[in-house]
């Protein structure tokens, strides 16, 4: 479908007072409309300079708000085009669910070995996925899961210290029941699978080939606040595991 040549100006309700962030507020209203077909694809939105002037926010919260759609693969962004909704895709529903308790849910047993668990400030690249100021105290953890005995994948999270689970609570326990635990309220999550060959390390630890096929997930999940909770980088043996989705027709 060719590009549209209108703008949508996003009609959007701020509350300042909320603890809900700005570029949150922004971004969740456009993101439903997108998601319930309200948008068609091709639609142009508003640049972030427009965006910034119109609702009284600065610019950098603006171009949060419009990267959130980007990274949730709602929106594209072109050079000399600007910002419009992506083009018509699957868009299915994420489930809040940690692979532990997938595992067992499906008849697996499930064990962890925490690799690595180290606590310190975060990057300035990391603080930017964490939306946190650089140098918050954070966690990063690597951890090996295994199904019933058998290496199945390598899940890397940075998650910010005052909510981390324990180490030792990371090898009997599901990330996400976790943090539930922890009266945290998941609410909404990105995510991306794509594929990678696996590196010396990832091979030796897997028991895979080095250059062996490796799905990956990458997902940033949110609280009822809109804050990020955890940024995931995951690894699985193609050999042993899938994604599996039930697609519905419109």
């Amino acid at each position: 479908m060719a590009a549209r040549t209108d703008v949508y100006v996003p009609k959007v309700s701020l509350d300042r007072s909320s603890p809900v962030p700005l570029y949150f507020q922004i971004s969740e209203p456009i993101s439903k409309l997108i998601l319930d077909g309200a948008l068609e694809p091709g639609t142009r939105l508003e640049d972030e300079l427009s965006m910034a002037k119109r609702l009284a926010v600065s610019r950098p919260t603006a171009r949060k708000a419009l990267q959130r759609l980007v990274d949730g693969g709602l929106v594209v962004r072109r050079r000399g085009v600007g910002t419009a909704v992506a083009p018509t895709q699957v868009h299915r529903p994420v489930e809040l669910t940690s692979l532990n308790a997938d595992l067992a849910q499906a008849g697996h047993h499930p064990t962890t070995r925490v690799l690595d668990y180290v606590t310190r400030g975060a990057t300035e690249d990391e603080a930017e996925w964490l939306s946190v100021p650089t140098g918050t105290e954070i966690v990063s953890i690597r951890r090996l899961r295994n199904a019933d005995g058998e290496p199945i994948a390598l899940l890397t999270n940075l998650v910010p210290a005052r909510i981390a689970p324990t180490s030792e609570e990371l090898e009997t326990g599901g990330l996400y029941d976790l943090l539930r635990k922890r009266e945290i309220h998941l609410s909404t999550a990105h995510q991306s699978i794509g594929a990678r060959n696996a590196t010396k390390a990832d091979a030796e630890v897997l028991l895979e080939p080095r250059g062996a096929a490796l799905l990956t997930m990458t997902r940033t999940t949110y609280d009822d606040k809109g804050e990020v909770v955890e940024v995931g980088r995951h690894a699985y043996r193609a050999s042993r595991y899938s994604f599996d989705s039930t697609l519905f027709t419109r």
